[in-house]
Formats: C-alpha cells, structure tokens, sequence
C-alpha cells in the first residue's frame, strides 16, 4: 500500500466520519460512541507521531472509511450527496483557514486552551464539547461559504446539539488540514479516485479484522 495515498486515505475517511456524524446529531440519529469520540479527540492530538495516531488506530475509523468506500464506488446508489457536498466545502475552507496566518493562530490557541480543560475532564463532557464549538465559532465560521448543515429544526435548536455539531465540524476541519498536509486536493481527489477507493477498502478490511 502506498504510504502517501494510505495517509491521504485516512484524512478523507477522517472528514467523511466527522460529517456524518454531523448529519446523524442534525437529524436527531443515534451516533456511533467510538466514532465519535475519535473524530473529537483527534482536533486535539495536534503533534502525532504518524497520521493513523490522530485517530488511535484505523478500528476508530471504521465509519469513515466505508463511507468513502461507498462515496467513490462506481454505484450512485450508495453515494450522499449531501455528504460530499460538506467534505468539499470543508477542503474549499482549509485553503482559505490556512493562508490567514492570524486565524491559525487563534485556531492553535482555543485548542491549547481546550487541551488544558481535557486534564480535568472526559474529551466528550459537554464542557469540552461547548469549548470546542466556540473555537470552530470563532474561527472556521467565520469564513465562507459557511457549512449550511441539513437537519431536524427542533434538534438544530438545541443547544447541545449545536455545540456537537460544530465540534463535529471543527473534527472534519481536522482532517481536511491532514489531508492538504499529505498532499491531497481536489484534482488528486478526482484523478486517485481508484486508488483512494482501494486503499480505502484495505484499511476498512484491515480494521475489522482487528475488532
């Protein structure tokens, strides 16, 4: 397996599982707990030895990477549209982020800030949760196009689940900036598609064999 595409592989399946489970929390649905557990802790495991650590291992990425599975097969069927459309805006927003050097740098530091609240509590307490939204409030939101999440009215309401929708959020900017770091865009994207796909398969095979 290539390691470049592997790592571009994981960061797509990272930005899938975060925007699903922005899709599910919007529409009232039954998350996965491990999925997202990991999706939130890898905004804070900013300095990882390789790009699998930002997750733990590719069991925690088991959701993200059938997505992609799915989301780049030949079979419309099984495609989202509604999902691509998010993962797409948030790689249009990465570039924008990442060339305001000030905004990078107050992004780095609500997450320091955040990592010092997390010795005090479990990373998915509704205080951290809280924390984190306002982090991807301040920042990521700011920019434009703003990610315009499809859901329940009454659950967009919701304070809780609003604060797990933009920590979700701030989780796919995550990993769209992993995937930019690993050399992924939006041409490689199209023209890796197979091998994105088939890498994708092996690391989701990989996983389950591991659970």
């Amino acid at each position: 397996m290539n390691s470049e595409i592997r790592d571009r592989s994981i960061a797509l399946a990272g930005m899938y599982q975060a925007v699903k489970l922005v899709q599910q929390t919007a529409q009232g649905e039954r998350r996965d707990a491990a999925a997202t557990r990991a999706s939130i802790s890898s905004i804070l495991n900013t300095d990882p030895e390789s790009t699998i650590a930002v997750y733990g291992d590719s069991r925690a990425l088991i959701s993200g990477l059938d997505l992609v599975t799915s989301q780049l097969s030949n079979n419309s069927k099984r495609r989202d549209l509604v999902l691509t459309g998010y993962v797409i805006t948030l790689m249009h927003l990465e570039r924008k982020l990442t060339r305001q050097s000030d905004l990078m740098q107050k992004l780095a530091r609500g997450i320091d800030r955040v990592k010092e609240e997390i010795k005090q509590a479990d990373v998915l307490d509704p205080g951290i949760i809280a924390a984190l939204a306002e982090v991807y409030k301040d920042t990521v939101s700011t920019l434009q196009p703003r990610i315009m999440v499809q859901g329940e009215e009454s659950v967009l309401r919701n304070s809780d689940s609003k604060n797990m929708i933009r920590a979700l959020l701030l989780a796919g900017m995550r990993a769209a900036v992993l995937w930019k770091q690993r050399g992924g865009n939006r041409v490689r994207l199209i023209f890796q598609r197979k091998q994105l796909l088939e890498c994708c398969a092996e690391l989701l095979a990989e996983a389950r064999r591991s659970v």
